[in-house]
């Protein structure tokens, strides 16, 4: 078992995150950090960070030497009519909240430095990108494996951290790494809530006060369904109520609710193996996205 150096014993002092815009310069402190015989774990984000992003540093120290965050909101995965523009973007914030954990490293390139002039190269993974979110999104996984493929290859650290929050999003990641052979472990980190149940997201900054207040419902719905398929077994009966509840609510329109393999997210008429009941559903102009265990 790899033994983890205490982080402040081997970074005395040390309270500023650096920050980098270059792969040139990453590149040069990963090697530095790799002659020390330090483990390094990389946080990939489009910052707007919030409790469950800094959850998943506090995961990355737990268990690297040192940890990397980056901060990039990607192009290639938002649509023309999508909110590329207007996703929420603080960098100041943002590095106030890496300082805050003493994360050693921010790497913040711009889109020149990521996609340079003639960039023509995309990675895709087939069968996990076709449904759920992909079906209405088609361009989404196309654009995140590419990105996160860079990011790995550009830090190549021992492990990458993602959210359970975005389920479809994470096991994209693990086969990709897998199937390329990226020397990286994938980790899977439980979606962080706020008290009333509704799972961080940096989209949840869109939602009015009144939007706000109803928002929870989606847990609480997901929670509902995965009892009543526990209880019941055919998952169609559950999913319909939970749409019913849904829409009740005040959201719509609904892209999916449904009941997939854990792994493959293939769909299941009954739960008979392990599980996630997946929804994504809108709320006034915001998409939100949640998932649950069931099983």
């Amino acid at each position: 078992m790899q033994t983890v150096r205490n982080r402040k014993t081997s970074k005395p002092g040390a309270t500023q995150t650096e920050t980098v815009r270059d792969v040139a310069t990453l590149r040069a402190k990963v090697r530095e950090w790799r002659l020390n015989g330090e483990s390094i774990g990389l946080i990939p984000t489009m910052g707007a960070l919030h409790e469950g992003h800094l959850a998943l540093v506090k995961a990355a120290m737990r268990t690297c030497d040192r940890v990397v965050a980056t901060i990039f909101v990607n192009p290639t995965q938002f649509a023309p009519s999508e909110d590329f523009e207007s996703y929420p973007r603080d960098e100041a914030d943002d590095i106030a909240k890496l300082n805050a954990l003493s994360t050693d490293l921010a790497f913040m390139p711009n889109v020149d430095e990521m996609y340079a002039d003639g960039f023509s190269t995309s990675v895709s993974v087939s069968g996990l990108t076709e449904g759920l979110c992909g079906a209405d999104r088609p361009h989404f996984f196309g654009g995140v494996a590419t990105v996160v493929t860079k990011l790995l290859l550009q830090s190549l650290p021992d492990r990458a951290y993602f959210g359970e929050k975005d389920y479809q999003q994470l096991q994209v990641v693990r086969r990709m790494a897998r199937d390329l052979d990226i020397p990286v472990s994938i980790v899977g980190v439980p979606t962080i809530r706020e008290a009333d149940g509704l799972a961080m997201s940096s989209r949840n900054w869109y939602l009015s006060p009144d939007e706000r207040a109803v928002a929870p419902a989606l847990y609480k719905t997901l929670l509902e369904i995965a009892e009543n398929i526990d209880r019941d077994g055919p998952c169609g009966k559950a999913i319909d109520a939970g749409s019913t509840a849904l829409a009740a609510a005040g959201f719509g329109p609904i892209d999916y609710i449904s009941v997939c393999d854990a792994e493959t997210l293939e769909p299941l008429e009954r739960v008979d193996r392990p599980a996630r009941v997946l929804a994504a559903a809108y709320l006034g102009r915001t998409r939100l996205i949640d998932n649950v265990a069931a099983g």
